[in-house]
């Protein structure tokens, strides 16, 4: 995580995995593959010696939508995305985790968790919520805490794992996301900043 997404580098990527999972002896389930999805990872990390933990960026239960919030991500409707992750679960025996950064009014609502219990009924899967980390500039804002931990017990109430995480920082604009937003926008224009 943090080093953008790991599939427009697959080649470098498998090969660390590979080194840090057998050289350097990390447990396999203890390195983490996380994408926003893309049909060569499905592809090739079942083929390694050393098979990561994979972590789904999913974010919306519609297709739509989701290639609003993720414009540069393949297209994969989440429904293939989850079967493909299902797939690699079961394969290797570790959990999909599925991320899930939560935007007041866009994805936090009844019929996305609705969406959820129908994509991960079933599934060898961990939702992960995470409240978005607001940057003023954007214009997306972070749900209250009380609704992101209601949509966390309705989840479990309907039998899907689901994790609630806390992003520290944000009252210093730390959160992920925040500083890198920082240097990005010119707080005089809310313009981007040119390099």
């Amino acid at each position: 995580m943090g080093i953008g997404e790991p599939a427009h580098n697959l080649d470098n990527v498998l090969e660390v995995i590979d080194l840090l999972g057998t050289v350097a002896g990390i447990g396999h389930k203890n390195l983490v593959f996380s994408t926003v999805g893309d049909r060569q990872v499905f592809e090739r990390l079942p083929q390694g010696q050393v098979k990561p933990a994979l972590a789904i960026s999913l974010h919306t239960s519609r297709a739509d939508l989701r290639e609003q919030l993720l414009p540069k991500a393949p297209r994969i409707a989440p429904d293939e995305l989850v079967e493909l992750g299902e797939g690699y679960a079961r394969a290797t025996g570790y959990p999909i985790q599925y991320q899930w950064t939560l935007i007041e009014g866009i994805n936090d609502s009844e019929a996305e968790i609705d969406g959820i219990v129908r994509l991960l009924t079933g599934k060898y899967a961990l939702m992960n919520l995470i409240p978005y980390n607001t940057v003023p500039e954007l214009g997306f804002k972070r749900p209250p805490w009380q609704r992101a931990a209601e949509m966390a017990r309705q989840l479990h109430r309907r039998g899907i794992l689901t994790k609630l995480r806390n992003s520290a920082g944000q009252d210093i604009d730390g959160g992920c996301g925040q500083l890198r937003a920082r240097t990005v926008i010119s707080p005089a224009s809310s313009t981007p900043a040119t390099p």
